[in-house]
């Protein structure tokens, strides 16, 4: 059934549609509808769910960890400086290896204060040890959410996964959405089964028990294996998913660069504008491709390195900053290639912080930096910011 919704809304009907069964949930803009669509679920009965209102997102995550330890499908929704705030629980969240989904409308993080979008709050957690998945548009919400439950419950990952959006571009915005039937999801989506127990007074059980310096090590090593490991669960979930419901998802997904010399790299919603910067350099007879970063947590390394075996410059265009420096997307890409065959000239582009807008001609801009590095044999700058106003600084 095609309908049209908020991307907010559309995470709220993928919850509804994987029935979760408890939804801890503390307001923070741009991600309120979530919570205020979720509440109507469940009031008009549309929804058999556990609505739990709390002080603050720390005790958001809180209740989650505790409503997943039991065996409860569980999820939430936050953004930026809630985020922030759930920092602490997040490591246990996924230290505890349990399968909580969290849509988070990008924002950035104060101070000053803005509520408009970058990636900078879902950036700054990707050491938490959570999957991280990145949507375009309102369907993609929608199907990563249900996909994010599949993975992260699957035997071989048992961890958390967060769902980003961008604020208002894609939180607000009324988009067409294909919505799967019910029956269909859940032949795709079977009720979660935790396979070692849970919290259940008549079966103790010890859960986030106390890790020793002899122990504590071989925790994380599990943990950081089941993460590196869920690469091949997302590409068989992402398989299984096109297979039953006709969408084409891929942790790194190119788009016009097979005879690339310039490949730009993005995330989030920007990757619309960046593919119609290319087509428009296409017909300049630019040979100009992109590639549309989906999964950020596991990294796509070996995506990586074979769309770019050919190219002469890959852009990575980082919608958030690590102060000192530069994108912090950038700074994973190019670790990649310390010992690969062919190396490209590595450049990067920031742009689009706190809601400043990402233009055709942004990256157009971007292209011609790369044209210059490739005459030069190197980039003037490995890092560039995009479209500073001069009279603002």
């Amino acid at each position: 059934m095609k309908t049209v919704i908020k991307g907010n809304m559309a995470t709220a009907l993928g919850a509804k549609l994987s029935r979760a069964e408890v939804i801890p949930a503390y307001p923070i803009t741009p991600s309120t509808l979530f919570p205020e669509k979720i509440s109507e679920y469940v009031a008009d009965g549309e929804m058999d769910c556990e609505f739990i209102l709390v002080e603050s997102e720390h005790s958001a995550m809180s209740a989650c960890i505790g409503a997943s330890a039991t065996g409860a499908r569980t999820c939430t929704s936050t953004a930026s400086q809630g985020l922030a705030l759930m920092h602490e629980m997040l490591f246990i969240a996924a230290g505890m290896r349990l399968p909580i989904v969290v849509a988070v409308g990008n924002r950035a993080l104060s101070a000053p204060i803005n509520i408009w979008c970058d990636h900078q709050d879902t950036i700054s957690e990707r050491d938490t040890g959570w999957m991280q998945f990145y949507a375009e548009k309102n369907q993609e919400a929608l199907d990563l959410m249900i996909m994010a439950f599949k993975i992260g419950e699957d035997k071989r990952v048992l961890l958390p996964a967060l769902v980003g959006l961008d604020a208002f571009v894609l939180t607000h915005t009324m988009e067409a959405v294909d919505v799967p039937d019910q029956e269909v999801v859940d032949k795709f989506l079977p009720p979660y089964k935790p396979p070692y127990g849970v919290l259940d007074p008549s079966k103790p059980m010890t859960f986030g028990s106390f890790g020793t310096p002899d122990y504590y090590m071989e925790f994380k090593y599990v943990q950081t294996k089941a993460l590196e490991d869920s690469e091949k669960v997302i590409d068989e979930v992402f398989a299984q998913f096109k297979e039953t419901f006709g969408r084409e998802y891929k942790k790194l997904k190119e788009y016009r660069t097979e005879d690339a010399d310039i490949i730009l790299v993005t995330m989030g919603s920007m990757s619309g504008t960046a593919r119609a910067a290319v087509d428009k350099m296409r017909e300049e007879g630019k040979k100009v491709g992109c590639a549309k970063m989906t999964v950020y947590r596991p990294f796509p390394a070996k995506e990586l390195l074979e769309l770019t075996k050919n190219t002469k410059v890959l852009a990575i265009v980082d919608r958030d900053i690590s102060p000192g420096f530069g994108g912090a997307v950038f700074g994973e890409a190019a670790t990649q290639y310390v010992n690969a065959s062919h190396k490209p000239i590595l450049m990067n582009f920031i742009v689009g912080l706190g809601g400043r807008d990402i233009t055709i001609s942004d990256f157009e801009t971007m292209v011609q930096k790369a044209e210059s590095a490739i005459k030069t044999g190197k980039p003037e700058n490995m890092v560039e910011w995009i479209n500073i106003k001069e009279e603002n600084l």
